[in-house]
């Protein structure tokens, strides 16, 4: 039987006959679809390739541009102080101003609050507290006080939040009160992640500043 079947009258030809037409018609658009596959797998992967050279490229030159930002505030620190002109207690971060006012990089101190082991038994005394005593007297101020101990989605404490606590430190004179909210500032450290850098420049017709964006996800 000829392979084209475009003019044959189906209805003369036995089940086995339309059973390998069928077949050879489904290994046909099958062997199309894998080709079509391909085709697409290749024009994707050159794509990718091509971005992925271009982001290595950026992500080294973004690398060591930071590096070069960190030699040059390092280097204007040092001659702040030679100058007198950066505070003694200055933590890292300043900014410089071109000359003639027009730009501006600033380099920004980035820090990452944590609370130590002492925390734990800070918030034991307080919860211990606040359910056996406040939650009694006033439900309502309760639940706002025990708000400001919950945990985030990290299991950190909040900075915000416990400080918001403290600030009701003269409401109660309870040992375990007391001495939980005693622990629980004991416990809060800040560490040093490293630093950040800001760049601006005074837009010509607004005369305002604007940033610079090096922020990938923000442009």
């Amino acid at each position: 039987m000829s392979e084209n079947v475009e003019n044959v009258d189906l209805s003369k030809l036995s089940s086995a006959e339309l059973k390998k037409i069928l077949a050879r018609k489904e290994k046909s658009e099958k062997e199309a679809r894998q080709k079509e596959l391909a085709a697409y797998d290749e024009e994707k992967n050159e794509k990718i390739s091509k971005l992925m050279e271009r982001a290595y490229a950026l992500s080294v030159a973004l690398e060591e541009f930071k590096k070069e930002c960190h030699t040059t505030f390092d280097e204007q620190s040092e001659a702040l102080e030679r100058y007198g002109m950066i505070r003694s207690n200055s933590k890292g971060g300043f900014s410089i101003t071109s000359k003639n006012g027009s730009m501006r990089i600033t380099r920004i101190r980035s820090t990452e609050p944590f609370w130590d082991e002492k925390s734990i038994k800070a918030v034991d005394l307080i919860k211990d507290f606040l359910y056996s005593t406040v939650k009694k007297r006033n439900k309502k101020l309760f639940e706002i006080l025990i708000s400001f101990i919950e945990k985030n989605k990290n299991g950190d404490l909040e900075y915000s939040r416990v400080m918001s606590l403290v600030q009701h430190e003269d409401k109660y004179d309870d040992p375990r009160w007391k001495e939980g909210l005693q622990l629980i500032k004991e416990s809060y450290n800040n560490r040093l992640k490293g630093f950040g850098y800001e760049f601006k420049e005074v837009d010509p017709e607004s005369k305002k500043w604007k940033h610079l964006n090096l922020n990938f996800s923000s442009i």
